[in-house]
């Protein structure tokens, strides 16, 4: 059996004002920006920098509904939600923070690595992470 995770989603508010900030401030690729108009919602995909053809990306998923719209930055109750791997820790943390990412927990060593964490536009919580090889 071969499985892997394809996407996963995030609800936002808007989908261009996402894709600017995905795309402007984290430097994510716009992988998908599909419109489906049987259900008037789009298809919208981002990928961090780097990641190979394939990988898992994000599903930017436009809020439809009150009781959706309630998660918009609070997906993961006040948790990390999402971590953010890089190879250069350092280099990513301060070219993040020169783009106005604001982060809420500097960084540390930790026995698994260096992180910190830094909130998305809607208040979501990322560890930005570099493992320890």
């Amino acid at each position: 059996m071969n499985q892997s995770l394809a996407h996963v989603a995030l609800i936002v508010r808007d989908y261009d004002e996402a894709i600017a900030w995905f795309t402007g401030k984290l430097g994510f690729r716009l992988v998908a920006d599909e419109h489906q108009p049987d259900q008037d919602k789009r298809w919208v995909l981002v990928a961090p920098p780097g990641a190979r053809e394939g990988a898992a990306s994000i599903l930017l998923a436009r809020a439809s509904t009150a009781r959706q719209e309630a998660f918009i930055g609070n997906q993961a109750g006040g948790r990390v939600f999402l971590f953010l791997q890089t190879d250069d820790f350092r280099r990513d943390y301060e070219e993040l923070r020169a783009k106005g990412v604001r982060f809420i927990r500097e960084p540390k060593a930790a026995p698994y690595g260096t992180v910190a964490v830094f909130e998305d536009l809607y208040g979501n919580l990322w560890d930005l992470v570099e493992f320890n090889v």
